[in-house]
């Protein structure tokens, strides 16, 4: 499988806390790809995509953070009317759930990058290859 390591940091929910985060990132040469971000009750879990995930998982935990890593699928999605309604009506008519998405930072010339979490990533991952559709990897930077 194609899988792309996601980073859930788990934050509270208060002013200044993402922004120490990705100070935090940056300061030690990472690239944040793609970031979204839930809010629970009294915290937040900001899900993002590295440049370099092992030196950020590393450099968290160090500070702290209580960090979470997950495999995803990046799809490349067509940027046009019903790029998104055809990748999903692949997934769906494999029985698979869509437990989130959202996009990373930057995008291709006509086309998205959209991260998934599914129930079933490698079935997924076998059906969008089968019509087609791109699953990218994301090279990592040295540490």
């Amino acid at each position: 499988m194609t899988a792309v390591k996601q980073i859930s940091v788990f934050l509270e929910n208060r002013k200044g806390s993402l922004a120490a985060v990705c100070s935090l990132i940056g300061s030690n040469g990472i690239n944040i790809l793609a970031l979204s971000i839930v809010e629970k009750d009294n915290f937040g879990v900001c899900r993002m995509v590295f440049s370099s995930t092992e030196k950020a998982v590393g450099i968290l935990k160090k500070r702290g953070y209580t960090v979470r890593v997950q495999d995803v699928l990046v799809v490349r999605v067509p940027d046009r009317p019903s790029g998104l309604a055809e990748v999903l009506e692949v997934v769906e008519k494999e029985d698979i759930s869509v437990e989130y998405l959202y996009s990373f930072a930057k995008s291709d010339q006509g086309s998205a990058r959209l991260v998934f979490r599914l129930s079933d990533a490698e079935r997924a991952e076998t059906a969008l290859r089968e019509k087609g559709m791109e699953i990218l990897s994301i090279p990592q930077t040295e540490e």
